[in-house]
């Protein structure tokens, strides 16, 4: 391809629309934040035992939730990332 065919499809190409409104991300941010403070609550209640699974699998949701959280919070304040 050469430039001037890229820069043709550049500029035709539709304009980026997001799959999540920008006006809910606020909202998603605190759920998911909120969750993640729950789990790690629960996490921290949990009884320790000899094979840790349901531990882990705590830490992983927890973990995931707190992660798109805190993009869904930078995207909100409008910092995309």
């Amino acid at each position: 391809m050469t430039y001037a065919t890229v820069k043709h499809l550049h500029k035709i190409a539709p304009a980026f629309t997001p799959h999540v409104p920008v006006g809910l991300l606020s909202y998603l941010a605190f759920i998911l934040l909120t969750v993640t403070f729950g789990l790690t609550f629960y996490f921290t209640t949990l009884p320790k035992s000899s094979i840790p699974t349901r531990e882990v699998v705590v830490a992983i949701v927890a973990s995931t939730l707190g992660g798109f959280g805190v993009v869904a919070l930078f995207c909100s304040a409008g910092v995309y990332v």
